[in-house]
């Protein structure tokens, strides 16, 4: 059994951890106050992988999550305290070789002062962007049905200034000042 790699960030009022394993099954992730212990097998190379990681902080062990995606689990650790910064994950100042901080994600919440998105709508929305990217990276998929798809998310999340799709297939038959004749190059 060997540690899966992962990547950190810290947040106002959650940490949240992903675990960068690739087609992973039988994943078993236990909160507890003060551990967090995951577990699974990589689907392609069928090693065994676990994290027992003592937690540099408490966190409400009823109140924190996880998700498995194709690439990656991401957990969502809900802190016992909130507005109390995190400088590192564990509880032990010693280096994890498999651990590093998501610098893509990272931000000094520290200097804000209010979040517009509560905790767990941020984790939803980082599912949904994780989603997205697999979409994405599926053949059967056309970009365009993506963009219809996020648009429609962002108009069920209250977007005021976001186009209406309905009637969006009579918008793009319409001729628009892009689709004149370009002149001729001399």
């Amino acid at each position: 059994m060997q540690p899966a790699a992962a990547k950190w960030y810290d947040r106002r009022d959650s940490v949240y951890v992903e675990f960068c394993v690739e087609d992973s099954k039988n994943v078993q992730v236990t909160f507890d106050k003060s551990k967090m212990d995951f577990s699974c097998i990589t689907g392609t190379d069928n090693i065994k992988h676990q994290n027992v990681v003592e937690l540099f902080g408490e966190i409400d062990p009823k109140e924190s999550k996880h998700r498995r995606t194709d690439r990656s689990v991401l957990c969502c650790l809900r802190k016992a305290e909130a507005g109390k910064s995190w400088p590192r994950l564990t509880k032990d100042k010693a280096k994890c070789n498999w651990l590093s901080v998501d610098f893509n994600n990272w931000k000094d919440w520290e200097d804000d002062s209010d979040e517009d998105l509560s905790s767990f709508d941020k984790f939803s929305e980082v599912c949904i962007y994780l989603y997205l990217a697999e979409l994405i990276s599926t053949p059967r998929f056309s970009g365009d049905l993506i963009v219809l798809c996020l648009l429609q998310m962002m108009n069920s999340m209250g977007g005021d200034d976001l186009p209406d799709l309905d009637g969006a297939e009579e918008e793009h038959d319409s001729a628009d000042s892009d689709d004149e004749k370009m002149p001729d190059l001399e």
